[in-house]
């Protein structure tokens, strides 16, 4: 189980210098088990919260707590170590590196054809096109980010953070998109969108809008709640 007591995040405003809230004072329980979808405006915290969770930046007060642990303090390596794993919402690229070898890094071991197969084909890439292939600017960012995802299921591990997964997939890959998340529904699966396909497919749903959550439920209630009020959070999938 992940918890998160009483979060609050400020940074310094660089025209007045006063200090900011990002968040404040957040309180998210997220079971062993399910995909829950974290929603909202833009500017309302919730890749900040993501950061948070994986320990690229630290809570300016409260806890995070892993399994009873409070893991706080504990930076991005170690965090990954416990078995978090990040996908990003702009993946980063590699120059001179292959995606097997990125994949291999991923996953900690040597990988054959077909593992890297299972991994590529369930993001919609076919591994014998894309194995040998530089992680570099002859990739689309489409590209790049279904590679990303396919290091974070060749990773494995019991969290999963996914800031906005859906950006730069086009439609035709979308429902391959929705599968991984079925793949990993036996895991902790935290995803930041705003795509009313993946709300679709949450067990929970938490509502956030300036710093804070505002309303947090089982999926297809909250999903019913978004339904009528869609200016709060969504964007139809045929924009992406």
């Amino acid at each position: 189980m992940l918890e998160l007591k009483n979060i609050s995040y400020s940074v310094k405003d660089e025209n007045t210098g006063r200090m900011q809230d990002i968040l404040k004072d957040v309180d998210l329980t997220f079971e062993e088990k399910g995909i829950n979808v974290i929603t909202g405006p833009n500017g309302s915290g919730k890749s900040t919260l993501i950061k948070l969770v994986m320990g690229f930046e630290k809570p300016t007060a409260g806890k995070v707590l892993f399994n009873g642990e409070d893991i706080t303090g504990l930076g991005v390596t170690e965090r990954a170590k416990r078995g978090f794993t990040i996908a990003f919402q702009q993946p980063v690229r590699f120059k001179g590196i292959t995606v097997k070898k990125l994949l291999e890094l991923a996953s900690g071991r040597k990988m054959n054809t077909e593992d890297m197969c299972d991994c590529l084909s369930s993001v919609g890439l076919c591994a014998r096109n894309y194995i040998d292939r530089a992680v570099d600017g002859t990739l689309s960012g489409g590209e790049l980010k279904r590679i990303e995802l396919a290091m974070a299921v060749a990773k494995g591990g019991e969290v999963f953070l996914l800031d906005e997964p859906e950006a730069g997939i086009d439609l035709w890959s979308f429902e391959d998109l929705v599968k991984i998340f079925d793949r990993l529904r036996d895991k902790t699966v935290i995803i930041v969108s705003h795509q009313q396909r993946i709300l679709e497919t949450a067990d929970k749903i938490f509502l956030f809008d300036q710093d804070k959550i505002t309303s947090a439920g089982r999926g297809d209630d909250l999903f019913a709640l978004l339904t009528r009020r869609p200016a709060l959070c969504w964007r139809n999938l045929k924009e992406n």
